[in-house]
């Protein structure tokens, strides 16, 4: 009987947890109303509050859940992949992908919430911070696997400076082909950033010819209505 309560409220805070990414995404971790879910989701309101025990731990909880989602959409699908700069790419065509197949209604939630909280000091930031710093680094080491691996042209791979540069101009093509896409409801922004990261990736390639000859096209896009 225990283990079924266990398990009856592990299936109530995935039903929760499912909503409020999606709502988070669009209106933000501010709009999260334990109410609010509770009545959408035909809950008692002290039965989300149990579970959550404050209107912080549930915003803390969203974030932590859509990482999971995150990895799901984005890593995971490269992590078993060989070194190289053709991995680097795959993994932001992944990243183009789950923003722009809006996985999230509000396309990708960590640039909703870091917007959100970027200047407001406390737990919810600090875990948002520590979220896209991993996920920086996380594209600055496929990028050093890469180069060490031999993806990098002669001259190049020595530049202590290479990996965090690509590494910041790929993530900020990301960041705006979202924000703009998102703004326009348009597939456009997606297509820039690919011809961008994949003219960047090329730049640098040892062997360039590995990596698609073009970029994404409008048609690899459609952005769910």
């Amino acid at each position: 009987m225990a283990d079924g309560r266990v398990e009856r409220g592990n299936q109530t805070r995935r039903a929760v947890l499912e909503r409020t990414m999606g709502i988070a995404s669009v209106d933000g971790l501010e709009g999260l109303s334990l109410g609010k879910i509770a009545s959408e989701l035909g809950l008692s309101k002290s039965g989300v509050f149990a579970l959550f025990g404050s209107k912080e731990e549930l915003q803390l909880a969203t974030v932590r859940a859509a990482v999971d989602v995150f990895v799901d959409e984005v890593v995971r699908p490269v992590r078993e992949e060989p070194a190289g700069v053709e991995k680097v790419w795959r993994l932001c065509r992944h990243w183009l992908a789950y923003s722009g197949g809006r996985v999230f209604p509000g396309g990708c939630f960590f640039y909703s919430v870091s917007a959100e909280f970027d200047a407001r000091p406390g737990p919810v930031r600090d875990e948002i911070v520590k979220v896209r710093d991993s996920w920086t680094r996380y594209v600055e080491r496929v990028l050093d696997e890469a180069r060490l691996a031999g993806g990098f042209r002669a001259g190049v791979d020595t530049d202590a400076d290479v990996v965090p540069q690509l590494a910041f101009e790929m993530i900020a093509l990301m960041d705006l082909a979202n924000a703009e896409a998102v703004l326009h409801d348009d597939v456009a922004p997606y297509v820039r950033a690919g011809r961008g990261i994949l003219d960047r990736l090329k730049a640098v390639a040892a062997a360039p010819e590995r990596l698609p000859e073009r970029p994404p096209t409008a048609a690899d896009f459609v952005i769910p209505s």
